[in-house]
């Protein structure tokens, strides 16, 4: 299932799952819309944007985990936005979305995100308002292809930068 208010958006996501042979979908272009269709069918992934006029996507997986039907509120939910600040991947970790990928969203990411939602073990916790996939990783793996998170280089690049600092502090002092 694909919800998202920008109708180019929606199809171009749609024409990437029918290229990976994703037969049967679903595709809403409001909250109210996928509410109705959840509410009466069964999905096996839900595929959200961010920013939506009226509500948002962020309340929409809220209230899909929250809904109590069985098994619509444990589907797998990536978000997609066009623009992610750190910020925004909170919220949607906080709300009890899987991930959340910026567009624009190519083919490959796409499936990568897919393939892990697929593979994914967490289970999911309800932790005071919090109910979703356990957002603790006992075993840290990174996608296909990627070496390092950001955060991770960037830390490493903070550290590298003090070390110089402190070397030529002891060198000049």
């Amino acid at each position: 299932m694909v919800v998202d208010d920008n109708s180019y958006s929606l199809r171009l996501t749609t024409q990437t799952l029918l290229g990976f042979g994703m037969q049967s979908r679903r595709l809403c272009s409001s909250a109210d819309q996928a509410r109705a269709f959840l509410a009466a069918n069964v999905v096996d992934l839900l595929i959200v944007d961010c920013d939506m006029p009226e509500e948002d996507g962020y309340d929409l997986v809220r209230w899909l985990r929250h809904s109590g039907m069985d098994p619509n509120a444990f589907a797998p939910v990536l978000m997609i936005s066009g623009h992610i600040r750190r910020s925004m991947v909170d919220k949607a970790r906080d709300c009890g979305a899987n991930f959340i990928v910026t567009r624009p969203l190519t083919p490959s990411v796409l499936l990568e995100r897919i393939l892990w939602l697929a593979r994914d073990p967490r289970p999911f916790i309800q932790a005071g308002d919090y109910l979703g996939p356990d957002r603790r990783f006992n075993e840290p793996t990174l996608p296909p292809g990627q070496i390092e998170r950001r955060s991770d280089r960037l830390r490493a690049m903070s550290a590298e930068a003090e070390a110089a600092a402190r070397n030529a502090a002891e060198q000049g002092g």
